[in-house]
């Protein structure tokens, strides 16, 4: 029986216990959350039970999207708070948003405003937190391009704003993504985009969404696997290794891009983490380089 949370919320109605992620996340897969929370109406409600639970020393994972994670069959201990809060304002060319908005809709809401400057994003399946964390890129653009600053709560200095210079950005990385103890949360972010035409900017969407479905296996997906190396692609170095269709279990290297990997049927994630093993270790075997992997695994492993 699981035991109750030592610490109060603002809505304790929303608990849930042993709830199953795989309802939570991209890819479909997961196992129970000994307690979750989605937090939905505003930043200081998702602030304040993260705090609490902080204070309280209790084990705390926070989900976005639930894109480009994944998470263990045994699940994850403790509280998962679900980031759900979507607040968006736009001021000329300053757009501010919650981190739990969906990036992708971001870049069409800009978009239809008359904001140019996100629509290489339309395709990221991501909220706007793990973006930033991320620096999730696509099609020449990323976050580091357009990103003025973000709001984030950290377990030692409370609420602060990082400026984009703060947060060392590289290539699908950040000062965030390299703190350790992972006690922070991006709350908000603020972009400065650019004036754009609405027809222009609709028209580069539909290409973005276009060239994604030409290219990407369709279905429920954990995108892309391993980060693409210096000079080279992920997908390329798995093909050439001859890796396109190896299965374990009901997990399956993408005939179609061999940086995904996709669902047969009956797939768990110990599934996809010994896929991801096989593959990272066969490419090092073969080429000398070892894949580093874009996703994030989460849970009891």
């Amino acid at each position: 029986m699981i035991a109750p949370l030592p610490f109060t919320i603002p809505h304790p109605e929303r608990l849930r216990t042993d709830e199953p992620l795989a309802r939570h996340t991209a890819v479909r897969l997961g196992g129970p959350a000994d307690w979750l929370y989605i937090a939905q109406e505003s930043v200081e409600e998702l602030e304040a039970v993260v705090s609490a639970a902080w204070a309280a020393g209790f084990p705390l994972t926070v989900l976005g999207g639930g894109a480009n994670v994944l998470i263990s069959d045994a699940g994850v201990r403790g509280l998962v708070v679900i980031n759900a809060v979507t607040a968006v304002s736009f001021n000329a060319e300053i757009v501010t948003v919650s981190a739990g908005h969906g990036l992708s809709k971001l870049a069409r809401k800009c978009a239809a405003s008359g904001l140019a400057g996100l629509e290489w994003a339309a395709s990221i399946p991501g909220t706007v937190g793990g973006s930033v964390v991320n620096n999730a890129g696509a099609h020449g653009g990323d976050i580091a391009g357009c990103l003025v600053s973000a709001d984030v709560l950290d377990a030692r200095h409370g609420r602060r704003t990082l400026r984009v210079g703060d947060l060392a950005y590289g290539y699908r990385t950040s000062a965030l993504k390299a703190q350790l103890d992972r006690r922070f949360l991006v709350l908000a972010a603020t972009f400065r985009l650019q004036p754009g035409d609405p027809a222009a900017s609709a028209a580069r969407i539909d290409e973005v969404v276009a060239y994604r479905k030409r290219t990407q296996p369709p279905g429920a997906s954990l995108g892309s696997i391993f980060k693409n190396p210096p000079g080279d692609y992920a997908g390329r170095l798995i093909e050439s290794c001859g890796l396109k269709g190896l299965t374990v279990g009901g997990a399956q290297v993408s005939p179609v891009h061999a940086n995904f990997f996709i669902n047969r049927g009956g797939a768990t994630a110990s599934d996809y983490n010994a896929l991801i093993d096989q593959v990272q270790a066969a490419v090092l075997a073969a080429t000398g380089f070892r894949l580093e992997t874009e996703i994030e695994r989460m849970g009891a492993w």
